[in-house]
């Protein structure tokens, strides 16, 4: 029996939906009540798993105050409106990933926090340093 995986773009969705939730300090079981489900059919969503019908779309980005299109940006085989050589290049992948795990949501929202540009920029220069290989 073949084991089926998700769609990238529902992947990529529900990714985007984990994101948010996060980033708002909701639980799954929060944003379920709210959707009058469970929070192991909003796991499923998060995950791709389970594909988000047009109306639950609605309801998700109502509840957590954006535009239904923030869970589509820069989705796989999304194509840049316009001329060719005139839109941007896509994101890659791994920043919406790494964006989607616990420790990227804590860094990245601790990070923003900082008001001084010369210490956000001597943060960056040190997760340099540490990320390149040793000689």
């Amino acid at each position: 029996m073949i084991k089926k995986t998700p769609n990238p773009v529902d992947k990529h969705v529900g990714s985007r939906v984990r994101m948010r939730r996060v980033l708002i300090g909701m639980s799954q079981e929060k944003l379920g009540e709210a959707l009058g489900i469970t929070f192991q059919q909003i796991q499923k969503y998060e995950k791709g798993t389970n594909r988000i019908g047009a109306s639950r779309m609605q309801q998700i980005a109502t509840v957590m105050g954006v535009p239904v299109s923030y869970f589509f940006e820069d989705a796989p085989g999304a194509q840049a409106e316009g001329q060719p050589g005139f839109g941007e290049a896509p994101s890659s992948d791994y920043v919406v990933d790494f964006l989607t795990t616990t420790e990227g949501l804590q860094l990245n929202k601790a990070f923003v926090r900082i008001a001084d540009p010369k210490v956000r920029r001597k943060i960056v220069d040190l997760v340099s340093a540490l990320a390149e290989p040793a000689a």
